[in-house]
């Protein structure tokens, strides 16, 4: 998607991705990018980065997000609240 492409077809190759990697009995990060940019061409080596827990958490920087500073803002943002309502 943040090479332009829709988020239906986005999650068309990504289904088709980890289809391929269960058939395989690999994980997404072990699949050879010749494979991957077989289902997109859009697909870089950059994907790799987004192919780990780590990555794909901080990928994730929004409001509501899964991202570390996103889960730290939200934990903040309750704690202050939490304190508001005890007083």
């Amino acid at each position: 998607m943040r090479k332009g492409l829709p988020f239906r077809d986005a999650h068309a190759v990504v289904g088709r991705a980890v289809r391929l990697a269960q058939e395989r009995h690999i994980g997404l990060e072990a699949m050879p990018l010749a494979d991957l940019q077989a289902l997109s061409p859009l697909i870089g080596r950059e994907v790799y980065a987004v192919l780990v827990l780590e990555g794909s958490l901080a990928a994730r920087d929004h409001l509501g997000g899964t991202a570390p500073r996103q889960v730290q803002a939200a934990i903040l943002r309750a704690r202050a609240r939490l304190q508001r309502e005890a007083l």
